[in-house]
């Protein structure tokens, strides 16, 4: 399942792909923008994402006011929206700090600017989950697509897969609440296995909208091969998605503790070889605990298990030499090996 984003290998083999969402945070403002960059680079984080909006080819004029927001979506967009020049200034400054960059088109002309712009991959954002026709076109590209799924059900979601098989691209499915900020009991991270079940073929991950860096964490150790929340260098800054981004600290300890995460999952119950240090001292065996006569039975007078672990018999097998007879004489609080004992 694993597939590269640019050099970048993301799938489970992988530490997880932190994703810095910036999106419209930058309110318009390059300069904002920018510094977003260099504050995601400086805490560690492999990928920053914005949104490309195209606003006369994405939508028409309305007034519809989003939930987590104070003005209609078609002003917010016109206001937010950055120029190709400005976009190509940012992808340059994130690859030059070594990231990613990867941006969400909302429309045909927006896949077609980030597509002439030799982006190594697509983002597609939930609300485009179900748009097919647009699924389809940027999946013609023929570049990995990273899909979240908020709003759709694993039935919305199959018609977006089949058109990113039919055009063989690999791709992630992103686990996702649309709801800002989502409550800890709506993220539902049960629903990483049912997309695994549903696309055995498909990288997992979770795009994340709670207020907190522990629900990614959580869904590394049952899957997740990328994450992503919305970042902003100032939280104090004005913007509808301020409220559910994290800040260069908390991303920096998300890249920190998912890669912590990832290393530990896995493996099975074994008893490691690097365990038997502790096993030397932790473990217990049989010893005596009172001098035995050669001749004389070992007994639980006589007899019991205590620690180190480096005698011959452990302790599971202390019954075993109840009733054996001495050999030789034995002191008080020696270990007791197989050759001290004879026939019961």
């Amino acid at each position: 399942m694993t597939f590269h984003i640019g050099e970048r290998p993301v799938g489970p083999d992988a530490p997880p792909l932190v994703v810095a969402e910036i999106g419209i945070n930058h309110e318009g403002d390059p300069a904002k923008a920018h510094r977003m960059i260099d504050d995601a680079a400086d805490a560690g984080v492999e990928c920053v994402k914005f949104q490309t909006h195209v606003v006369a080819d994405e939508m028409i004029p309305n007034d519809v006011v989003p939930g987590n927001a104070d003005e209609p979506i078609y002003d917010m967009m016109r206001r937010c929206a950055l120029p190709a020049e400005v976009e190509a200034d940012l992808k340059a400054h994130a690859e030059d700090r070594g990231m990613i960059f990867l941006s969400t088109p909302f429309s045909r002309a927006a896949a077609d600017r980030l597509a002439e712009l030799g982006v190594a991959a697509f983002k597609i954002g939930s609300g485009e989950c179900n748009n097919y026709p647009l699924v389809a076109h940027i999946a013609s590209f023929g570049r990995p697509v990273i899909l979240s799924t908020g709003m759709n059900d694993v039935a919305s979601i199959r018609p977006a897969v089949a058109a990113l098989r039919a055009a063989g691209v690999p791709f992630a499915l992103l686990h996702c609440t649309s709801v800002y900020p989502t409550p800890p009991e709506l993220v539902r991270l049960g629903a990483l296995a049912e997309l695994a079940e549903a696309f055995p073929d498909a990288v997992l991950g979770l795009s994340d909208h709670t207020t907190s860096i522990y629900p990614c964490l959580g869904a590394v150790a049952l899957g997740a091969a990328v994450l992503e929340r919305h970042f902003t260098s100032d939280p104090n800054w004005p913007g509808p998605d301020i409220p559910v981004s994290s800040t260069p600290e908390e991303f920096r300890r998300l890249v920190e503790g998912s890669r912590l995460v990832h290393a530990a999952r896995g493996g099975g119950k074994a008893v490691l070889p690097a365990e038997q240090p502790t096993i030397d001292f932790a473990y217990a065996c049989v010893v005596t605990t009172a001098p035995i006569a050669e001749g004389e039975s070992l007994t639980a007078a006589n007899t019991w298990v205590k620690r180190p672990g480096t005698g011959e018999i452990p302790a599971a097998q202390y019954p075993a030499v109840l009733g054996r007879r001495a050999v030789r004489p034995l002191a008080a609080d020696v270990q007791v090996g197989w050759g001290d004992l004879g026939r019961a």
